[in-house]
This record gives structure tokens, sequence and C-alpha cells, in this order.
């Protein structure tokens, strides 16, 4: 967020000193005037930063309850598709039902250059684990209002997309735990390889052990000076972990927020509580601000991310059967050959009889 400098106020600590006119004879009324001094002006400190982080919170851009500007009238900031509902207490993309798909896409493209974004969701069901899916996407892209393969979003899509996959699609025995959070760049032409949990196109990511948490679970996304970087609080401690880390990634202005999720065999229950968007106030360089708009999404150098996935290599049961059947065929063969060959051996005595 915004760091904010403020004065402290020494109104409240001034009216503590007369209210304690011993101040200076006793060493516990000394510290008890001072504990609360601190106290009121810890607490007016607290509070003029929060009043300051929440001038630069942009509504029109962020989605928070009541959701009073959510739904299908002309004056609504944003729209429903497909599954998704609101209530009281969260939007559900998804419930917890199988083949479902559903989303919530703002009408209002964001132009900021600099920004933050905080989204609060929650992943449930009852499912076991790796018998759940398939997760849910937040989304920044030229696109909107298109339903697809991509945890309910299109394919091939223009923008960014950040991807919270509870379910392992390619092999079990990779190196990562699910659920998985990962962000992919795309430029209209990438496709999103679900078979394979999107790694030929992730730009980075972490585990997020998000579903079924009995805590409040986050993460954060924040953009500026070409620079993306991720951030999750999934485990209750309130704080951020780092996830990823992306430089020299260029992003156009103008693009639409949006939230998506799908279930398929499997399902949950796929909640946005918030998706709150701070503007950031970033000072630039007269080369920074000279800098030409990309009118298409890009990232430089972009091999230097590419993920690679190893093919997977044949286990110790499934070598020892393959070699197994591989001695029984070569039997059969041979037993096959054998009597061929006496077969074709007795016809050739039979001619000189």
């Amino acid at each position: 967020m915004v760091a904010a400098v403020t004065k402290p106020d020494l109104t409240g600590f001034r009216s503590l000193c007369v209210l304690c006119p011993m101040f200076h004879l006793k060493n516990i009324r000394q510290i008890t005037c001072l504990f609360v001094a601190v106290c009121i002006l810890t607490s007016q400190s607290l509070a003029d930063d929060t009043d300051f982080m929440e001038e630069f919170l942009k509504r029109e851009y962020s989605l928070v309850k009541p959701y009073r500007g959510l739904g299908f009238s002309s004056s609504s900031q944003w729209d429903l598709m497909g599954t998704a509902m609101v209530t009281p207490d969260y939007v559900r993309l998804t419930p917890d039902l199988q083949s479902r798909q559903g989303a919530v896409w703002s009408r209002i493209p964001l132009l900021l250059k600099d920004w933050e974004l905080k989204v609060h969701f929650k992943i449930h069901g009852q499912g076991k684990k790796n018998l759940n899916g398939d997760g849910l996407a937040i989304w920044l892209t030229k696109e909107r209002m298109v339903n697809g393969p991509v945890f309910g979003n299109m394919n091939q899509f223009t923008g960014l997309g950040i991807f919270v996959d509870t379910y392992p699609n390619a092999d079990k025995t990779h190196d990562r735990t699910f659920p998985y959070i990962s962000m992919m760049l795309g430029n209209g032409t990438l496709s999103y390889d679900h078979d394979r949990d999107g790694r030929p196109t992730e730009l980075g990511g972490c585990t997020a052990l998000a579903r079924n948490s009995v805590h409040d679970t986050f993460f954060l996304l924040r953009y500026t000076k070409n620079r993306l970087t991720l951030v999750v609080d999934v485990d209750g401690k309130q704080e951020w972990r780092d996830c990823a880390d992306i430089t020299g990634l260029r992003l156009p202005t103008g693009y639409f927020l949006g939230a998506s999720s799908a279930t398929g065999d499997l399902s949950d229950n796929h909640d946005i509580i918030s998706m709150k968007l701070y503007q950031l106030d970033v000072e630039r360089t007269p080369e920074e601000e000279e800098e030409e708009e990309v009118t298409v999404p890009r990232v430089d150098n972009m091999e230097q991310f590419q993920v690679k996935v190893e093919e997977e290599g044949m286990s110790g049961v499934q070598f020892f059967f393959t070699f197994l059947f591989s001695i029984l065929g070569l039997g059969v063969l041979g037993v096959v050959g054998l009597m061929v060959y006496g077969r074709w051996k007795e016809n050739k005595r039979k001619r000189f009889y």
C-alpha cells in the first residue's frame, strides 16, 4: 500500500499531563501516564494511516460488500455471468456441483498505470483432497464476458490471468503441491494448456493451501514500473509470503477486471469476498514518463520464464511389468517360430517320399 508519514498530535499527551499533577512524584504514576499517552498517540497515527490508504482505494474498480454496484441494471459497475450469484457475504462464482461455470466482470476499463489488487477469496467443498476442482481465476484482459475452458473464461485471451488451481491434471508426481497459484500473460495467440496445468506458459507461481482453510485467504497483486509481484496470505499468520516476481512485464491500460471459475466432474464452492484495487503513487523519471505505451501485452526475455515440463519417467513397477511382458512376448514368438519351423521341416521330408 502507499506509505504515509504522519505528524504526531501532542494534544492528547498535554491533556494527560494536566490530568496527572503528581506526574513527577511517583514512578507508578509516571509509567501509567506514559503508557496511556503512547496508546492514544499510536491509535491516532494508525487511524491517520488507514484514512490515507482508503483515499487511494478506487471504488469504481473494486468489488466489496454490500455489492451494490453488481447486477444487471444499467447503473451497475459489474456484470454477472453463468452460475454466479450474489449473497450478503460473498459472490459465489460456482456452487459445489458438477459442470458449472460462473464469472463476474467489471464494466469499467482500468486506466491506471500503477496499481495494487487485493483479493479475498474462499474455496471449499465436500470432496476429499484431489477429488475436487477445478479452481478460480482473476483476470485483467482486453476481452470480457466470454465463456471458455480456462477456469470458465476463454482461451487465447489478451492480458493477465492469475489462476488458483486446485486439481493436478498433469502427472501427480510433479514437483508441486496443489492448490497452486500461477500467473500467465496472454497476447491473443498463446493457449493455456489445461492438461499440463498451464506450465508451458507459466510466468511464476507457488503452492497456496487455500482450500477448506479455517483462515481467511488472500493474495495481493502489485503492478508498477513494468514489474508484477504476487504475494499470498493463506495460513492465518496475517503476513504476506512471496509467490512470484516478474520484471519487464508490459501491460496495456484499458483492460477489464474479472473473476471466473469452473467445475467439471469434480467440484467446489468458489467464492469472491472482495477485490480491492488501490492506486499507487509512484515517482517516475522523465525517461519513464516518456516510455511508449504498449498495445499488446508482452514480457521482456520471455524465455527465462519458460517452465520445463519433464516427461514422465518409468517407475520401478512399470519397468518390472514391461520387462515381464516383453519376456513373455519373446517366449510366445519363439514357440510360434519353432512350430512353423517344425511344420516346414516335416513338409520338406514328405517331398522325398
